[in-house]
């Protein structure tokens, strides 16, 4: 058994972020957050980068991978945009239980069924010695396998904001539960980059 760290990168801002489209590719904000986890991320022995299929994380990983020249890049279904879990919105805010509402039942249905496929994937020990990857996927998903490293209840998904570009690192082993290592680090970004993706009053 060995070691697997899952590396997780919200893509970059998007165009039109306040209409969500499968069509929207990065802003050229978006294209140099890309740029910049590259280069931070360039001299890590990783074995693979996956993203999911919208445009945003597929121009996110193209860019990323400009720095890692020798590592395949796939694309995945499992690292899409997708309702983690059929949360029942009783006793949630109001702002959570109006989003939840937006899905639809085969939203609610599909969604936790890709992501379950993507915890087993993912967010497991290797049985193949050590391995390190990169996900660039979208918050929710993020979110979700957060969530999960800490064995919170499963509503606690929701209020766990990733940035765009920001970068969590999860450890995974047979010796022991998960361990998170790094959550929204944007360390790599400078402070007019920072803070894309979240919530206006949410950003410092």
């Amino acid at each position: 058994m060995g070691v697997r760290l899952l590396y997780l990168a919200r893509h970059g801002e998007q165009e039109h972020a306040e209409v969500e489209s499968p069509e929207a590719g990065l802003t050229a904000r978006g294209r140099r957050q890309a740029t910049l986890l590259g280069e931070r991320l360039r001299d890590l022995p990783l074995r693979a980068v996956h993203h999911g299929p919208l445009r945003r994380a597929t121009e996110t990983a193209e860019l990323v991978a400009a720095s890692l020249p020798d590592i395949p890049v796939y694309a995945s279904e499992l690292a899409g945009d997708h309702l983690p879990h059929d949360t029942d919105p009783a006793g949630l805010p109001p702002s959570y239980a109006n989003l939840l509402a937006g899905y639809s039942a085969a939203e609610r249905l599909d969604g936790p069924r890709v992501t379950a496929a993507a915890v087993a994937r993912f967010a497991t020990a290797p049985t193949d010695g050590d391995v390190r990857e990169l996900v660039v996927t979208h918050s929710f998903l993020i979110a979700w396998l957060v969530r999960h490293a800490l064995g919170a209840p499963e509503r606690r998904w929701l209020g766990l904001n990733a940035h765009h570009a920001g970068l969590t690192v999860i450890r995974y082993s047979s010796a022991g539960p998960p361990s998170l290592i790094a959550f929204n680090d944007v360390a790599h970004l400078p402070p007019e980059l920072r803070g894309t993706g979240l919530p206006a009053d949410y950003r410092m």
